[in-house]
């Protein structure tokens, strides 16, 4: 709703992963936006216990993947933010990544294509999907991101592309295309989603939690 609304200062959490393998993590990620900054956290969870997590369990370090206590710490919020707006798994998001990372990770092209949803209320980990809603058809997402200080080819390659910028919300347009009424959102929604962070053409998969107020 926050999306909808076009609010300056809001978060979503959502799960992100690439593989059903139990031996890779499933990342907990809280995307803040503060007026026009965007902020993430995101801590990685054995596989085994992101149902154990989602179901109100207090974060412990034999969970996680890392020892790293900034893992921990953004575990620790993505699961109170989830208790204070009862969010709960709704919907599962898959597209292909294609990204190009600098070597010092503060810049980043991804070009997002094959967007596809379906209800997930529950708490699998699972990539394939039995009947999928395809979003944005035709069309290539490309996000421009940078951390500290915007680079002036960012700015040649809009300009050259005539590149005009907008919003391209997966998950409020796989909401719209699924239906409100097959996901129950009527309270807030945790929201499983895929991505991609390194350089090539990437297959993702994901499922994720939102308020379930839509």
């Amino acid at each position: 709703m926050d999306t909808i609304n076009g609010n300056k200062n809001r978060f979503k959490l959502r799960l992100r992963y690439y593989s059903t393998n139990p031996d890779t993590p499933v990342f907990f990620e809280i995307k803040r936006r503060m007026n026009n900054c965007i902020l993430k956290q995101r801590g990685g969870v054995r596989q085994d216990c992101v149902g154990l997590l989602l179901s109100g369990h207090l974060p412990e370090p034999e969970h996680l993947v890392s020892k790293s206590p900034n893992q921990l710490v953004a575990i620790q919020r993505f699961c109170n933010l989830m208790d204070q707006v009862h969010a709960r798994p709704k919907v599962h998001i898959f597209y292909m990544r294609e990204a190009y990372v600098s070597d010092n990770d503060e810049v980043r092209v991804t070009l997002d294509r094959t967007v596809q949803a379906e209800p997930n209320l529950d708490f699998s980990v699972k990539t394939e999907m039995k009947d999928p809603i395809t979003s944005f058809k035709n069309v290539v997402i490309l996000e421009l991101k940078f951390t500290n200080r915007f680079p002036d080819w960012f700015g040649h390659l809009v300009r050259a592309f005539h590149v005009m910028q907008c919003g391209a919300a997966k998950y409020v347009e796989s909401i719209q295309g699924i239906g409100h009424d097959k996901i129950g959102a009527d309270l807030p929604v945790v929201e499983q989603a895929p991505a991609s962070h390194a350089p090539g053409k990437e297959h993702n998969g994901s499922a994720s939690c939102l308020p379930s107020r839509f």
